[in-house]
């Protein structure tokens, strides 16, 4: 690995590629720690020192920013707004029939689906700030801090405009930033920056479980949560390049004096075809009745009984929910992502077909089948991997923002991977040695 790194390093193209990727990376970070205008930065230093491992349900999108979104800084809104706006499109695609032949239509299509997904991006960001603002305002934002309602002191008209759209602008320019990964740099722009924003956030978490444990002054508790995420890494890395093969055969064809076919292939389907989707749906919509309450104060039953039982990550109810809400959303995702009767439907139109299986709608029954058992154990290990932190935090006392859980951890060993094989890939381009050195 080390012998790449350098061979990658002495390649002067692929160097230059892999130093403009560290340089976006490193003003990603320092917007991360610029406060916006018309916020008290003391107070809120002072209230993320009170919430420090307690951050409640704006845990998963302070994860994705960063840690920025608690701080309120000129990227607190980080590439969530991307991100969901990305799935949105994703689905109406499937929905809308304007959508569907646009991206039937190849590159151009692809670029005018893109785009659309900038506008809703920025919809979104001025969605999410305003109610970022209105949260901090309320003192919402860090529950049993003393000064929480003093993070907002100007309650002006103006200066609500000027922080959602300093805020906007910060997730327009995380998103060219983006971009510019993916055009000049190396890897996945957006990937690449959420794998930062997560990774940020380890050190602090393990020095938090560190500083919170009895034993040996709190090493203990350090080196086992260290060495469980070991163990996680390597399990989600062997799930994660499973993959069923499934041959295909091509009939060979004489078209004048060439032959042409009479090539055999494979269809991958993952283990985990749905990624990390399912785990980002799951949270969203368990955040969505939590939230709720949480704005309205009420004591009515109803909302007793959410607090009980959904915004308590620790609740039976709660676990239960999420773990079956994954496993459907797998299935649901896989389901409109993967069509085995199109991919029969290309497999007959250029003479490929399954050995054994006829052509056609045989066919998609088959790959239908195939695809709903790997499904199982595929949405089974998501919610395992994603009750990670719960279990965490009743069997390590750790806090519920243990590092090796969940999406953190499925996301970054993703990125890495897709990361590795983008740079090894560059290499074989440039140094390639053959079989003779």
């Amino acid at each position: 690995m080390l012998t790449a790194f350098a061979r990658a390093f002495k390649t002067p193209d692929l160097r230059k590629k892999l130093l403009f990727t560290l340089g976006i990376i490193v003003l990603y970070r320092i917007g991360t720690h610029i406060p916006i205008p018309g916020v008290d930065y003391k107070s809120v230093q002072e209230c993320v020192d009170q919430a420090s491992g307690n951050q409640g349900l704006f845990g998963l999108v302070n994860m994705f920013s960063g840690g920025a979104l608690l701080q309120i800084t000129v990227f607190a809104l980080g590439i969530m707004p991307y991100i969901t706006a990305s799935i949105i499109l994703q689905l109406l695609t499937v929905v809308i029939p304007r959508l569907e032949a646009l991206k039937k239509e190849g590159q151009s299509g692809t670029a005018k689906i893109t785009q659309y997904t900038r506008y809703l991006t920025v919809a979104l960001a001025v969605l999410q700030g305003t109610g970022l603002v209105a949260t901090a305002r309320s003192g919402a934002l860090f529950q049993g801090c003393t000064v929480a309602s003093q993070i907002v002191p100007d309650r002006a008209i103006f200066t609500t405009i000027v922080m959602v759209v300093t805020m906007t602008a910060g997730t327009a320019l995380v998103m060219w930033l983006g971009e510019l990964i993916t055009d000049r740099g190396i890897g996945n722009g957006m990937s690449i920056l959420m794998f930062i924003s997560i990774a940020a956030t380890f050190p602090s978490a393990l020095w938090a479980i560190k500083k919170q444990g009895d034993l040996a002054g709190g090493w203990i508790e350090f080196g086992t949560v260290c060495a469980v995420g070991l163990v996680m890494i390597g399990l989600v890395v062997f799930v994660e390049q499973a993959q069923r093969r499934i041959p295909v055969q091509y009939a060979k064809r004489m078209i004048g004096r060439r032959s042409y076919g009479g090539t055999s292939t494979y269809i991958p389907l993952k283990v985990n075809q749905a990624g990390i989707i399912p785990v980002i749906f799951a949270s969203s919509l368990l955040y969505i009745p939590a939230l709720i309450v949480q704005f309205t104060n009420s004591t009515a039953g109803w909302a007793t009984w959410i607090r009980t039982n959904l915004a308590d990550t620790a609740a039976p109810a709660h676990i239960a929910l999420y773990f079956l809400l994954i496993v459907f959303f797998a299935f649901f995702y896989v389901a409109i992502t993967f069509n085995p009767e199109e991919v029969a439907d290309n497999m007959k139109k250029y003479g490929g077909f399954i050995p054994g299986i006829r052509a056609g709608r045989p066919t998609a029954e088959y790959l239908s089948f195939v695809l709903n058992r790997i499904t199982w154990p595929g949405s089974l290990y998501l919610g395992l991997i994603a009750l990670v932190p719960t279990m965490a935090l009743a069997g390590f006392g750790a806090n519920q923002n243990f590092p090796f859980g969940g999406t953190s951890i499925l996301i970054i060993v993703g990125v890495g991977l897709e990361t590795v094989k983008q740079i090894e890939s560059q290499l074989q381009q440039r140094n390639y040695e053959g079989f003779l050195r």
